[in-house]
């Protein structure tokens, strides 16, 4: 899952102990969008016009183990009840910085259904 240049540069300012928003319990959301827009790096929200929510993480999420990072939000029956095109990681519910987003369909939710999702974003070394 691409960064956008963003996340890029909030990644930089924690290894600089730069001031920044975490993507912790308290900040960081999930997002999701009808929108199959093509990423770009530019990018800072998700691109549906209107059919777009940010929902904030389960307990004890995000969790890190070595480079990787999991986030997991839950999204209830009245949430998000549109064609899931697009969805991105960010640390705020508004504004704040999308770290990443990735354009993916993943099916049309409908009132009746709650859906979870979970996001790994491995971090690794570019060469």
């Amino acid at each position: 899952m691409p960064l956008t240049n963003a996340g890029r540069d909030d990644i930089a300012k924690a290894l600089m102990a730069d001031s920044f928003t975490a993507c912790n319990n308290a900040n960081a959301r999930l997002g999701v969008g009808d929108s199959n827009a093509a990423f770009a790096a530019g990018q800072t929200d998700l691109q549906a016009a209107s059919n777009k929510l940010r929902k904030a993480m389960e307990a004890s999420y995000p969790q890190r183990a070595a480079n990787v990072l999991t986030f997991r939000s839950l999204f209830g029956t009245s949430e998000a009840n549109f064609a899931w095109e697009e969805w991105g990681v960010f640390n705020a519910g508004s504004g704040g910085t999308m770290v990443s987003r990735k354009v993916e369909a993943l099916g049309t939710k409908a009132n009746t259904q709650s859906w979870q999702l979970t996001a790994d974003l491995t971090v690794n070394i570019g060469s």
